[in-house]
């Protein structure tokens, strides 16, 4: 899955026009389908209540043109030219404009931070200015811990909007195409219809998402082009049916009029006339998918053009309909002899654009696992060919109810789109502030053109957040609610943890503590491989002398392991591993880090265990040529303190070693240190392995050149004796099982949040053995209090 991954990175394949047509062609069934479905309750949620159609058709003409002018500046002109070109190695969305800043400034609140981490392939940074003329606002966010946070709660709200939408965005779709019922029967069996039919679909929807977007995949783009196909075509046969001037109220100058005539409630209605961009940020969001231009492609000359027909259509009738027998919707406009190929086909698109949204909540939510900004969930890649596509059990049914709950508890479309628009409106605005810091910091343009950015986008956006604010009574409060309990739960779970790796950092023990456990303190060495799961990069965890205390024995090969997340969307499997030793050889203990980016899903290998003893033969071998060829990790090493003496980590690849790995990462400087704070007031204080100098020197296999002495191939063969014996005899994972307890002095919120809710969410989210995959035969846990 990792090398199919890697196609998207292959800019030379997508640039060509045949793959862009294809991958336009793909991206209809992915990126559009939620914003292809928006003519079904624009028109019905814009004259829900607020404004009347009148005789003069000053109301239909001005809705007409503020969705005109919406969809042309703001998934046009933002999106599609502006916001597609911010995107990170080639992916979008929240995280990846948040991944973007924090590798050109320092604002990261990530733990556990490397130098070499910079050294990962895809941590791709243009170069930056001279120091002297560093921006402003670099300094500013740089130097406050505050606006660190600020920065990391906007994009969580962003986050939690999102997944707020992946409630609304199927109920609403689904409920909108199934309301076309209502012109074939009678208002008594409509009402006791629709809802049940609704909720059928979305029961079987979310059934249906543990085999994965992938099986299904190829019928989705069909169905989007024919749906797009079917509304342009129901537009141009409007328009020139019905009214063919109607494209005279392109002119801005019927949104003035409108808002002239209806004051205030014309800008209330402004609530419904902004669905007709829900969707328009999934063309960011799954950009890595598919390619810059793709996207252009599709929207452009196709999805574009079919809605802007699609709604003078709409217009069109209904400026010649003003005394309907039934509401203003998007069927009204169907012709009876179609009406029901045209119902079946809405209710298909509607699942597409559904599946879409709750695709993007699975993403979203595993990008926010891998930030320690979410409670641990079961991550189940559902293809072996396509990277990225994913499902959690957990998520999915918590969905489900709340799809259905939504449908049941409002059972109309003006409700839920009050709550849907709101939502949508929320997560633009939060783009539209990380992009105006991405147009300074990243792409070093001047202020101004950020400022302009803002400003222009920001107000329109404002407008319409305003409109949905005045619903707030009438379904706008539950994405506030919402929010406001995701944002509760991911700030007491990133808070926590970061509390419990400092703790971890300021009680770690030092290396001489652990080379001087053997037979003389009565501490014995066990058959087996010991792999101790640690947050740190550096030092001794406080488990493991924990274990040790009370089970005075550890196996014969010890191997500490970090798994930690990097600010990059993918690590390259074969810059994956970063391996070195901690103490000298006959100890047999080493380090392991495996590194992850936000969207990689931690499941790459069958088994984990396998490709671990792999790594560590491949640099056993390495470091045995290394040492004796260039003499390092003796003399250099060995002048360094006690606590600091681990040699140096080498970037171990996924193929075999067949002399030297590619290449090493010499950190001069591997001190663990917490900058010397008395007192710690953020986890950027704490930056562990913080090295001053870095040297990536590359190896070249000199057959000559290895190590002949019969000595060292007899210690090299040895060590790789013991550790393959080691494995034969069985491995055992140690992990902490941790309570954590608020110190005493700490506020009442303080308490609250770690005492009870973070202990709740850690007692019923999956635990550290589920997520990293532990046979439950070879899992031993240490019992750990902390007090933070």
């Amino acid at each position: 899955m990792d090398l199919e991954k890697a196609k998207c990175w292959d800019t030379s394949k997508k640039n060509t026009w045949k793959n862009t047509l294809l991958l336009a062609y793909q991206s209809l069934g992915v990126v559009y389908g939620d914003l292809s479905i928006s003519p079904l309750y624009v028109y019905k949620s814009a004259f829900a209540e607020d404004i009347q159609h009148s005789e003069t058709n000053e109301e239909i003409y001005g809705v007409l043109s503020f969705v005109f002018w919406t969809l042309t500046l703001v998934p046009l002109v933002k999106y599609v030219f502006i916001v597609l070109r911010a995107d990170d190695n080639g992916e979008g969305g929240t995280f990846a404009l948040y991944s973007l800043i924090c590798r050109h400034v320092k604002v990261s609140l990530l733990p556990n931070r490397q130098l070499a981490d910079e050294a990962v392939s895809t941590y791709i940074l243009e170069h930056p200015p001279e120091k002297e003329k560093s921006s402003w606002l670099k300094v500013v966010l740089e130097k406050s811990k505050t606006l660190h946070t600020a920065l990391l709660v906007l994009v969580l709200l962003g986050t939690c909007m999102v997944i707020g939408d992946g409630v609304l965005t199927p109920a609403m779709s689904v409920f909108s195409a199934v309301s076309g019922l209502e012109l074939s029967m009678s208002k008594e069996h409509h009402l006791y219809a629709v809802v049940p039919i609704t909720c059928f679909i979305l029961l079987c929807l979310f059934a249906l998402q543990h085999y994965g977007t992938h099986r299904v995949g190829f019928f989705f783009a069909p169905v989007v082009v024919a749906w797009l196909l079917c509304i342009s075509a129901l537009g141009l046969y409007n328009i020139f049916h019905w009214n063919r001037h109607v494209y005279q109220a392109l002119s801005p100058y019927y949104m003035f009029k409108f808002l002239r005539k209806t004051r205030i409630s014309g800008w209330m209605s402004l609530g419904g006339i902004l669905l007709c961009i829900t969707g328009s940020e999934a063309m960011f969001a799954d950009l890595g998918h598919f390619s810059y231009s793709a996207i252009q492609v599709a929207f452009t000359f196709l999805v574009y053009p079919a809605l802007i027909l699609a709604y003078m259509g709409q217009a069109a009738y209904l400026s010649q309909h003003h005394h309907s027998n039934h509401q203003i919707s998007f069927y009204v406009s169907v012709p009876h002899i179609v009406r029901w190929p045209v119902l079946i086909l809405a209710i298909l698109a509607s699942v597409v654009g559904s599946q879409a949204i709750i695709s993007g909540t699975f993403s979203i939510i595993n990008q926010s696992q891998s930030l320690g900004c979410f409670p641990r969930v079961k991550v189940v890649h559902t293809s072996d060919k396509i990277h990225g596509q994913i499902y959690i059990p957990e998520i999915n049914w918590m969905l489900m109810i709340l799809c259905i709950a939504v449908t049941i508890g409002f059972r109309d479309t003006k409700h839920i789109g009050n709550a849907s628009g709101l939502a949508v409106m929320a997560v633009m605005l939060v783009t539209t502030c990380l992009t105006s810091l991405v147009i300074i910091l990243c792409w070093h343009k001047p202020p101004i053109l950020a400022l302009c950015f803002l400003l222009f986008f920001g107000s329109i956006e404002l407008l319409y957040f305003s409109a949905s604010l005045t619903k707030f009574r009438e379904g706008a409060w539950l994405p506030i609610l919402l929010a406001l309990f995701l944002m509760t739960v991911m700030f007491v779970w990133h808070y926590a943890t970061i509390k419990k790796y400092e703790y971890d950092l300021h009680n770690k023990v030092s290396l001489d503590w652990l080379l001087a456990l053997g037979p003389s303190l009565g501490i014995a060495r066990v058959p087996g491989i010991g792999l101790v799961f640690t947050d740190l990069t550096s030092g001794i965890p406080a488990n493991f002398s924990r274990f040790v205390t009370n089970l005075p024995a550890f196996h014969r090969i010890l191997v500490f392991v970090c798994v930690k997340s990097v600010p990059v969307p993918y690590v390259p499997p074969a810059e994956r591993y970063l391996v070195g030793r901690v103490g000298p050889a006959a100890h047999r203990s080493y380090r392991c880090i495996i590194r992850y980016g936000y969207r990689d899903v931690h499941q790459d290998v069958d088994s984990f265990e396998s490709q671990l003893v792999d790594k560590l033969s491949d640099f056993i071998r390495y470091d045995w040529y290394r040492t004796h060829r260039t003499s390092s990790c003796t003399e250099d090493d060995a002048s360094r303190t006690t606590d600091t003496s681990e040699c140096r980590l080498a970037v171990i690849g996924t193929v075999a070693f067949s002399g030297v790995p590619a290449y090493e990462m010499e950190e001069t400087q591997q001190t663990s240190v917490s900058a010397g704070f008395a007192t710690v007031e953020s986890i950027t204080d704490v930056i562990e392995m913080a090295p001053v100098d870095r040297r990536v020197r590359f190896a070249i296999d000199d057959q000559e050149s290895r190590a002949d002495t019969p000595t060292d191939n007899d210690l090299l063969r040895e060590e790789l004796h013991d550790l393959h014996e080691a494995q034969q005899a069985g491995t055992a994972f140690i992990l902490g099982h941790t309570h954590v307890k608020a110190k005493q002095g700490s506020s009442v919120m303080k308490r609250l949040a770690i005492n009870f809710g973070y202990n709740f969410m850690r007692r019923n989210c999956r635990g550290a053995d589920v997520a990293l995959k532990v046979p439950p035969v070879s899992l031993l846990e240490v019992g750990m209090v902390y007090i933070v």
